[in-house]
């Protein structure tokens, strides 16, 4: 959602940190890699890489193959192309 959009709704905002939650209760590594811009309304969105305990060294190989071969198909790097700040929380 926008900046600012959830913030007279906590549970909304709750409901959208459940994505991140399982990996902290497992206590295994999480690394979330931007992997596209949303086409309704241009905002990031995010690929998110798991691995096992102790295997740190996997999940960061994969988010930089990932993010090598996002950045490579999009040209450069997606900060480029995000809208700008001032226009998403307009």
């Amino acid at each position: 959602f926008r900046l600012g959009d959830k913030l007279d709704d906590p549970m909304a905002m709750y409901l959208n940190d459940i994505a991140t939650i399982p990996a902290n209760l497992a206590g295994i590594p999480g690394l979330s890699v931007p992997s596209g811009l949303a086409d309704e309304d241009g905002l990031p969105t995010g690929f998110q890489v798991l691995a096992p305990a102790m295997a740190d060294d996997r999940m960061y190989a994969v988010g930089a193959a990932l993010e090598a071969r996002l950045t490579a198909a999009w040209g450069g790097p997606l900060l480029d192309r995000a809208p700008d700040l001032a226009e998403v929380t307009a």
